[in-house]
């Protein structure tokens, strides 16, 4: 028995078929679509044949500055002074001088200059040379009496000589009293000490005059 063909069922069936196709189709182009390049149709360049200007590029010296300009300098102004004017003047000297063998001539007597004196001169050497009273014998003999031996020097067992510059004055007097090579310890105070409390010496004479004179004495320190 032959089953009867219904054309509607048919034409869905092929309508179906025909959107799944064209459907197909329309996305094919689209891919493609975005898919397709487009290239320019130029020329290839070959680098190797191209003829390269560089050497003909000129070059361009760096810049240089100028030197500053040096400082001015001012030329001292140059004032013109006039020449002094010359006085003639007429001297008249009266040269007729009547001499006789009676005229006397007076001698010219030349006064000596004072000898300057050389103020607060201090010498080393002089004629007279100053002494304390009774001579050096009786003076260390005073220094031995007045001399305190310093506690610690003796603590520490210190012995030796402090040599002591003083200056005698014209009046005799010990000035200026130093010690300029000591030993510590309160020895060379102690020499200065008794120095500065010595009695007056007979001052250094220098041509009859009484000076000023720079000596130096040592004074030993020794415990017994």
């Amino acid at each position: 028995m032959e089953l009867k063909k219904n054309p509607k069922i048919s034409l869905e069936r092929k309508s179906g078929m025909f959107f799944n196709v064209g459907l197909a189709i329309s996305l094919l182009l689209v891919i493609t679509a975005f898919e397709w390049r487009f290239y320019d149709d130029g020329g290839l360049v070959d680098l190797g044949q191209v003829d390269d200007d560089f050497e003909d590029i000129m070059e361009i010296p760096p810049t240089e500055q100028p030197p500053p300009p040096p400082p001015k300098i001012e030329l001292p102004k140059i004032i013109e002074i006039p020449d002094e004017e010359e006085i003639e003047e007429e001297i008249e000297v009266d040269l007729d001088v009547e001499i006789t063998e009676e005229t006397v001539i007076e001698d010219i007597v030349f006064e000596e200059a004072p000898e300057e004196e050389v103020a607060d001169e201090i010498f080393d050497i002089v004629e007279d040379q100053p002494g304390p009273p009774g001579g050096m014998a009786a003076f260390y003999k005073y220094v031995g009496k007045e001399m305190n031996y310093p506690n610690q020097a003796r603590r520490m067992g210190i012995e030796g000589r402090v040599f002591v510059q003083f200056v005698v004055d014209k009046s005799g007097n010990l000035t200026e009293v130093r010690a300029i090579k000591g030993i510590g310890a309160g020895c060379d105070e102690e020499a200065v000490r008794v120095l500065q409390n010595a009695p007056k010496w007979s001052p250094g004479k220098q041509r009859g005059r009484p000076v000023k004179v720079r000596m130096i004495l040592p004074i030993t320190f020794k415990l017994s």
